[in-house]
């Protein structure tokens, strides 16, 4: 017992939280298949901006998508060629040229998708960024493409060749709870800014997502890296807070779905039905700290970062244990990350 009161804040700084049980029916981290990063694995990032009502709401999607796009390769270390930004029609973008790849009608993404389906590799990461307005109500939610308009039933059958790939799919448009919950599907992390059809006012979500993005901001526990879990909390907690100093009733409630079953939370986290994938699921590429030069650095960087995600695995399966065989199991991951982490830092 001693031990494990010792262990206890060891637990909480590695994993940002309390350990207990939930009842998310996955199983540990050999049973778990999807997030399990590696240092040959590549990440990918589309981002999809639609069609605007306005100049002035189209000059707000421009800068959010060029924001995101710069953070991405700036502070997450995706490779420029990695990252694919759809600005409305393609054409007068601006200094945004040499970043915008095409259009975001509904045929530009569909080839989008279908050729980097072709480049992807098993185990590499795609998210998906919907910047714009969306519409419809149930069973017919939309997201406003340039031209005909795309349905979330277009991009789930899209969406279907990237069986072997981990997906991620932020829709921050207005009315996109429907939209999202058609793409919902086992080993999928799928945020939505809405949490019904009714919210149909053009949401403030994606500005604060990509403010939680820029510089880490919302690297609440710290370890260097974002998870999506991390980005949804930090964005819903500023929507919160925004529509208070405005003092305005929330038109807008961001939920989160990575079981697969359709059903979206509000308050996901490791210890909730949903939030477990989100919590092991970072848009971070695996980097060194700036000044590592040693060979052997990325390998073992990357071995923390997998002891990182057993062990927020194991503490979200708690009750699945017997308690000595918990505490066991839990022990060997800390010391095997402590004596990982001691060797990264000793290196030049």
């Amino acid at each position: 017992m001693r031990f494990r009161r010792l262990l206890l804040p060891l637990v909480m700084s590695v994993t940002g939280g309390t350990v207990g049980a939930q009842d998310l029916p996955l199983g540990d981290a050999e049973d778990t298949p999807w997030f399990r990063q590696t240092e040959d694995n590549n990440k990918y990032a589309v981002i999809i901006t639609g069609a605007a009502a306005s100049e002035t709401i189209r000059g707000r999607f421009r800068s959010w998508s060029v924001d995101l796009y710069d953070a991405l390769v700036a502070d997450y270390g995706y490779d420029q060629d990695h990252v694919t930004l759809l600005l409305d029609d393609g054409e007068n973008v601006g200094n945004a040229q040499p970043k915008v790849t095409g259009s975001s009608t509904i045929v530009d993404v569909e080839t989008t998708l279908e050729q980097l389906h072709w480049g992807v590799s098993d185990g590499d990461q795609l998210t998906i960024f919907l910047i714009g307005h969306g519409s419809g109500t149930f069973g017919d939610t939309k997201f406003n493409n340039v031209g005909p308009d795309m349905t979330g039933r277009d991009l789930a059958g899209m969406l279907l060749p990237f069986q072997d790939q981990d997906v991620v799919v932020f829709n921050t448009t207005s009315a996109s709870f429907e939209f999202s919950r058609e793409l919902s599907a086992p080993g999928r992390v799928i945020v939505s800014a809405t949490r019904s059809p009714a919210e149909r006012y053009d949401p403030v979500f994606a500005g604060f997502l990509i403010e939680g993005l820029r510089g880490h901001r919302a690297d609440l526990d710290r370890n260097g890296r974002v998870s999506v879990l991390e980005a949804f909390n930090y964005a819903s907690g500023r929507v919160a807070e925004w529509y208070a100093e405005q003092g305005r009733l929330a038109t807008e409630h961001a939920v989160l779905d990575d079981s697969g079953d359709g059903l979206f939370s509000r308050e996901p986290g490791a210890l909730q039905a949903d939030g477990m994938l989100a919590e092991i699921a970072y848009l971070d590429v695996i980097g060194l700290v700036d000044e590592k030069t040693s060979p052997a650095a990325s390998q073992i960087k990357a071995e923390m970062q997998v002891l990182e995600r057993d062990i927020f695995l194991l503490r979200s399966q708690k009750q699945n244990y017997l308690e000595d065989d918990y505490w066991n199991r839990l022990e060997a991951l800390l010391i095997d990350l402590a004596v990982r982490t001691r060797r990264y830092n000793e290196l030049p």
